[in-house]
C-alpha cells in the first residue's frame, strides 16, 4: 500500500455505509428506548446518515452539497431533548450494526470510528437540549486515521 486509504475507503466505500445505516435504523425502529425519537423518521433518513458518514470520513462531498452540510445536520437535532440514556442506547447500537453489516473490525478502523460516534453523539446531546441554537457555521468535520495508519501484516 502506498497511500494510505480514507476511513471512507477502508470502510468499503458508501455500499457499506448504506448496509451500516440501513442495518442500524432497522433495529432503533425497534428499540423501545429509541424508537419514540425515530418513529417519524423520513425513509430516506439512512442514506442521508450514510451520504453524511461518507463526506465525514473523506468520501465525496455530497452531504453538503445536496443537504447543507453540518448546520443542517446540528439543525435536524434542534430541540429533540436527547438523553444521556438514548446517546448510550444509540452508539450501542450502530457499534452492534457495524459489526453485522461487516465494517472492518481492525482496531485502528474501529478506534477511529468509536472516537467519531462518540465524539458526533455527544455533539448531537447538546445541540438538542432546550434552547439550543446555532447561530455560527459549523464546519463539515473531517475524520481520519487519528495519525494512526490502517494495520498492515508485514510483507514477506
Amino acid at each position: 500500500m502506498t497511500e494510505t486509504p480514507t476511513l471512507y475507503e477502508w470502510a468499503g466505500g458508501l455500499p457499506a455505509l448504506r448496509r451500516l445505516t440501513t442495518v442500524f435504523y432497522g433495529h432503533v425502529l425497534k428499540d423501545p428506548l429509541l424508537e419514540p425519537v425515530f418513529r417519524d423518521m423520513d425513509p430516506g433518513h439512512p442514506e442521508h446518515v450514510a451520504v453524511w458518514l461518507a463526506e465525514v470520513f473523506g468520501g465525496p462531498e455530497t452531504y453538503s452539497r445536496d443537504h447543507g452540510g453540518h448546520r443542517h445536520m446540528v439543525g435536524r437535532h434542534l430541540g429533540r431533548a436527547i438523553t444521556e440514556e438514548q446517546r448510550r442506547r444509540w452508539v450501542n447500537l450502530l457499534f452492534d450494526a457495524a459489526d453485522e453489516a461487516g465494517l472492518p473490525a481492525d482496531p485502528e478502523f474501529r478506534s477511529a470510528f468509536a472516537a467519531y460516534v462518540e465524539w458526533g453523539s455527544r455533539l448531537a446531546v447538546m445541540f438538542s437540549q432546550p434552547g439550543r441554537e446555532v447561530t455560527v457555521p459549523e464546519p463539515m468535520p473531517k475524520w481520519d486515521w487519528g495519525n494512526r495508519p490502517p494495520w498492515q501484516p508485514p510483507s514477506d
